[in-house]
């Protein structure tokens, strides 16, 4: 008689856990804020006017140089940094010491960036900063699992989503302020992440690990750290590849958002933020209403898969919009549909990966392996973006760059469906 291994099926969304309390939320959400504000204002603003600034003739290929390294090093801090705080025994807790000291380390990174004047020292500074913040986020996406109870996931997912854009767009505002200032405009977003951590540590309740608990950390153990078996675990290996292919499509726009606007409108180094500024305001506000709609329908239904997939073919429309947008009033529809459909996902997917974790005992280390889906396409776009913009066009060709982020988001939202351990 043969056996047949049963999948695992989705939690319900009713548990014995009591609801987290709101404080945590309040606070879990306000450092993931200024986490990603650290890290993603340099990405999506600040980073690309310092190269304009130090490498005006080849700003493309050089921020990719810059944000690429320091990609590859998010790639790899990620699930190692997490894999060490799941193992910590510090009395402090095994959460708290890599909140706060990725928070430090990634902004001595930052400061090192705002001081350089050639693009080796923002490649070594940014560098540094990519592997402080990243253990400071492979930390805080653990406390979803850790904290959270599953009939708040959808939630409070959608919450921590949503902070992803309240930090780009202040982060934009912040850039547009300080433009002028090469150390302000990389440290005033680095010092309210680090005041933002410092309040969630005080209120986090946190355990240190078990002492014995897990097995000795090695260098086989540090590659097993970037390997979850496909066949034992096919739900979340389907859920990274996912992942990794509608970031693919993000990354397009987030990365180029400011290059598009110099080479397509008119704009330069000097107000390029201000444009930046008024982009994400628009997509900002698709954001909070896909968010919200997003993670509360989900909760309710207890489905994340359906939402998932329309997510991703909603960003993949955004994009095709994009690549033939030639006035801003249409580039401005297009990003605020890009709002949309980024703030379902944001919302939903995270809570899909949860359900489908393949140890709860891991978290911190499978949600760092989960987070390469969203550090590699940062280092892979603008590598792969430099010669598709060659493309028959001197270096410009944003059309060809967004219709490929729209192909694999597609494919990134079909593939989701290979998730059945979740409905």
């Amino acid at each position: 008689m043969t056996t047949v291994e049963s999948r695992p099926t989705t939690p319900s969304v009713l548990s014995d856990r009591p609801n987290a309390p709101t404080r945590l939320i309040v606070a879990m959400a306000l450092a993931m804020l200024g986490a990603y504000l650290t890290i993603l204002t340099p990405v999506i603003v600040s980073m690309s006017i310092r190269v304009a600034q130090i490498a005006p003739d080849d700003k493309s290929a050089a921020l990719g140089t810059v944000l690429s390294v320091g990609a590859v090093l998010a790639l790899l801090g990620n699930p190692f940094f997490g894999a060490m705080s799941d193992r910590t025994t510090s009395r402090l807790g095994r959460r708290r010491p890599w909140l706060l000291g990725g928070m430090l380390v990634g902004t001595a990174g930052l400061l090192i960036v705002s001081l350089g004047g050639n693009i080796p020292t923002l490649t070594a500074g940014w560098a540094l900063a990519q592997l402080g913040i990243n253990a400071t986020l492979a930390t805080l996406t653990a406390l979803l699992p850790d904290q959270i109870p599953p009939q708040q996931r959808g939630k409070v997912s959608g919450i921590l989503g949503l902070m992803t854009s309240v930090a780009i767009l202040l982060g934009s505002a912040l850039a547009a302020a300080l433009s002028g200032n090469a150390l302000l405009m990389f440290m005033v977003p680095a010092l309210i992440g680090i005041a933002t951590v410092v309040l969630l540590v005080t209120i986090l309740k946190d355990r240190p690990a078990e002492k014995g608990h897990f097995a000795p950390y090695g260098v086989k153990e540090f590659a097993r750290t970037f390997y979850i078996s496909p066949r034992r675990h096919p739900d979340f290996a389907w859920n990274i590849l996912s992942r990794f292919l509608i970031w693919m499509g993000l990354a397009a726009v987030t990365t180029y958002e400011s290059y598009l606007l110099i080479d397509r409108f008119g704009y330069t180094t000097d107000n390029v933020a201000t444009g930046v500024l008024v982009a994400t305001l628009i997509t900002t506000v698709g954001l909070v209403a896909g968010s919200s709609f997003g993670g509360t329908l989900s909760d309710r239904t207890g489905r994340r898969r359906p939402f998932v997939l329309g997510a991703g073919l909603v960003v993949a429309a955004s994009l095709v919009i994009i690549a033939f947008a030639h006035s801003f009033p249409l580039f401005l529809v297009a990003v605020g549909l890009f709002g949309v459909g980024e703030g379902v996902y944001l919302a939903v997917d995270l809570a899909l990966a949860t359900d489908v974790l393949p140890n709860p005992d891991d978290a911190a280390k499978d949600m760092g392996v989960l987070n390469i889906a969203n550090a590699l396409p940062q280092s892979l776009v603008p590598i792969l973006a430099a010669p598709i913009l060659a493309v028959g066009s001197g270096g410009s060709n944003y059309t060809l760059l967004f219709l490929l982020g729209a192909v694999v988001a597609v494919a990134g939202s079909l593939l989701v469906q290979m998730v059945r351990g979740a409905r």
